[in-house]
C-alpha cells in the first residue's frame, strides 16, 4: 500500500499545484472572483491531503502493525479530497451547488486525521 499512496500523494499534490495556478491567475477573468476563491481552497486542502498521503506511506513502511489504520486514513484522505475538493471545483467551473458533500468530504479528512492518531499510538 505504501507504493500505492506515495504515487497517489504525488499524483494529488502535483494536480493541486495546476489547480491553484490556475485559480490564482486564470480563473477569476474566466469565471468569477468567488469560483477562483474556491479553486484556491480546492487545491489548499488538496495539497495538504496530497501531501499527507506520502507520510501515510512512510508510516506504512516504519510500522507495518498498523499499516491497516494507515490505509484507512489514506482512503478517508482521497474520500475527503473528491468529496471537498472535487465539489468545491465542480461548483466553481459547472456553478452546480453541491455544497451537502463538501461538508462530508471535511468530515472525511477529520476522520483520517483521528485514524492516523490511532495508528501512531496503538
Amino acid at each position: 500500500m505504501a507504493h500505492f499512496f506515495f504515487g497517489l500523494g504525488a499524483l494529488l499534490a502535483g494536480l493541486a499545484v495546476a489547480a491553484g495556478a490556475y485559480g490564482a491567475h486564470g480563473a477569476e477573468t474566466s469565471l468569477g472572483h468567488e469560483q477562483a476563491t474556491w479553486i484556491t481552497k480546492a487545491a489548499r486542502y488538496q495539497m495538504y491531503h496530497g501531501l499527507a498521503m506520502l507520510a501515510i506511506a512512510w508510516a506504512c513502511l516504519q510500522w507495518p502493525d498498523q499499516a491497516g489504520f494507515f490505509s484507512l486514513a489514506g482512503f478517508l484522505f482521497l474520500t475527503g479530497t473528491i468529496c471537498f475538493s472535487g465539489s468545491l471545483y465542480l461548483m466553481a467551473w459547472t456553478k452546480m451547488r453541491l455544497g451537502y458533500v463538501t461538508p462530508l468530504g471535511g468530515l472525511a479528512y477529520i476522520a483520517g486525521w483521528l485514524v492516523m492518531v490511532i495508528g501512531a499510538w496503538s
